[in-house]
């Protein structure tokens, strides 16, 4: 019974090892430059998503108690669009193409 326990525990410890992006002939400096870029660039990507629509965007209202409401007015609101979400999807993206692998 004790050797299962151990197994178990060694399959937690490793599952909770951090991931990291990287590529053999990449420098350390050149990771955290490459990194810096894609997500800056993932940023500006995600922000002009809704760059024209600004006026239509989520507005806060007060609901019948009294309190705040969040309600996503507006013809161009996308109810799945998750803007934390899209920056990680389209920064994951450019490193792949990068040629960076998540290890």
């Amino acid at each position: 019974m004790r050797p299962s326990w151990i197994a178990v525990a060694a399959v937690l410890v490793a599952g909770c090892a951090p991931m990291q992006w990287v590529r053999p002939d990449a420098t350390p400096e050149q990771l955290a430059a490459d990194t810096q870029q894609c997500e800056q660039a993932a940023w500006h990507e995600a922000s002009s998503y809704y760059m024209g629509y600004r006026p239509f965007g989520p507005w806060l209202y007060r609901d019948t108690l009294g309190g705040p409401f969040f309600h996503p007015a507006g013809p161009f609101y996308d109810p799945f669009y998750d803007r934390t979400m899209e920056e990680q999807r389209l920064a994951n993206f450019c490193m792949r193409a990068k040629g960076y692998e998540l290890g």
